[in-house]
């Protein structure tokens, strides 16, 4: 049996064959037919698979190379001596800083989820923060802990991709705040780098002018669709930034609650010199401090650890106060940080728990058989009923038999639409 040249012309390019399933004694339903495609897809090379886990775990090596070098360079009497500097009232105290950090961090999400359409409730927007921290600081590379939150928000709320540029735009508003903070602290404070901030920052400007005028002119320029279409989608990622971040609305929450957070972590930075035994000033330690959050930016390090030990020495070292303390005390405020983001493993343990159990009750009510019905006419019994006493009354059941749906494709199903008995030939005419 050939199939007739116009049917043979309506397939796609890509299909190779249509394929007809097995007549047996029972007419096979329309879901096993269909158009198989033959086009395989491309294998991913190996030497890009191997790139990729190389990527992926490059940040990990680069905080072990870091950490390994400090240790090799200085010792560990740095590191011990700022563990053993660890008392019950700075633990307190870290908690106490890191729960006021903690939600408004989480109100600063709730408030750009809402400029996205995005209900988020400030409760579990404090919860979910909580186990982000964690995750961000037992895992390596520091930022699974925030995908992990992007993702889930994004699944309950039934758009992943909004979810996650939710998280993003809720990230990048923190390093926003950090970076124009930073710069003008390390402009007017004596640091190690003010000279070099002070000659960096008109570059930087002048750097950014251009690379605004490059994108008006390209913008002004361009006419293909290609390009029209990333136009577009640019355009719209700049109205959910202004939506979530620029807004009347949430503009002026945003910038509070991220001046809040950059204030609480420069304060548990202050925390960390103290309990480490440095005396030096406030205005001293705060440009040291922004240097140690920057550096902690960059997504090379152990869950949080490594560039920002490397820095910290580096700038205790160049302000004249010693490397080692330096050291010190990126050590400890990264136990505090850590100490801090432990109410998550709470969030995390109880949330395990809470759907393990709704597992276990839905398995048990799906394991609930009910009661079947009588059969062939015979009463059954209650349980408070004698079975002597009941007396057997014969039931006729009349049940009306129509066509099932197996027998109905058994004369209608692609191909063969006609029965014999109706005289018409078995072909795919009258497809």
């Amino acid at each position: 049996m050939t199939v007739p040249r116009t049917a043979a012309k309506a397939l796609p390019a890509r299909t190779a064959a249509v394929t007809f399933p097995a007549r047996t004694g029972s007419a096979v339903s329309e879901a096993r037919t269909g158009v198989i495609v033959t086009e395989p897809r491309a294998p991913r090379p190996a030497a890009r698979s191997r790139f990729a886990a190389l990527r992926t775990h490059l940040g990990t090596l680069a905080g072990v190379v870091i950490l390994g070098v400090l240790l090799w360079r200085m010792g560990t009497g740095a590191v011990l001596d700022g563990l053993r500097r660890i008392d019950a009232p700075t633990l307190l105290l870290g908690l106490g800083i890191g729960a006021v950090t903690t939600v408004f961090s989480a109100w600063r999400w709730a408030l750009v989820a809402r400029g996205l359409n995005i209900r988020l409730p400030l409760g579990p927007a404090v919860a979910d923060y909580y186990r982000s921290l964690f995750l961000n600081a037992a895992l390596p590379g520091g930022i699974l802990g925030d995908v992990h939150r992007a993702v889930r928000h994004g699944q309950s709320t039934g758009d992943v991709g909004r979810g996650v540029r939710a998280v993003v735009l809720e990230r990048t508003a923190g390093q926003l705040v950090l970076a124009v903070a930073g710069v003008t602290i390390l402009l007017t404070l004596p640091s190690p780098v003010m000279a070099d901030v002070r000659h960096f920052v008109p570059l930087a400007g002048l750097v950014a002018v251009g690379g605004l005028g490059v994108l008006i002119v390209v913008r002004a320029l361009r006419t293909n669709s290609s390009v029209s279409r990333r136009g577009g989608r640019m355009r719209a990622a700049c109205a959910e930034g202004r939506a979530g971040l620029l807004s009347r609305r949430n503009g002026p929450g945003v910038a509070l609650s991220s001046a809040v957070v950059l204030a609480g972590h420069l304060a548990t930075f202050v925390v960390a010199a103290r309990a480490v035994g440095s005396a030096a000033p406030v205005l001293t330690l705060l440009p040291l401090g922004v240097l140690a959050l920057l550096a902690m930016g960059v997504p090379l390090n152990v869950g949080g650890w490594g560039p920002r030990e490397g820095v910290t020495a580096w700038a205790f070292g160049a302000a004249g106060l010693g490397a080692s303390t330096g050291l010190a005390v990126a050590v400890v405020y990264g136990v505090l940080s850590f100490a801090a983001a432990l109410p998550g493993l709470v969030v995390l343990v109880a949330r395990w728990y809470t759907g393990l159990r709704d597992g276990n009750r839905s398995a048990a009510a799906d394991s609930v058989v009910p009661d079947a019905e009588p059969r062939d006419g015979r009463h059954t019994a209650a349980p408070s009923e004698s079975p002597s006493v009941v007396p057997v009354v014969p039931v006729v059941r009349i049940e009306k038999y129509v066509p099932k749906e197996s027998a109905r494709l058994d004369r209608s199903s692609f191909p063969f639409s006609a029965d014999p008995r109706e005289g018409r030939p078995m072909t795919p005419e009258s497809v």
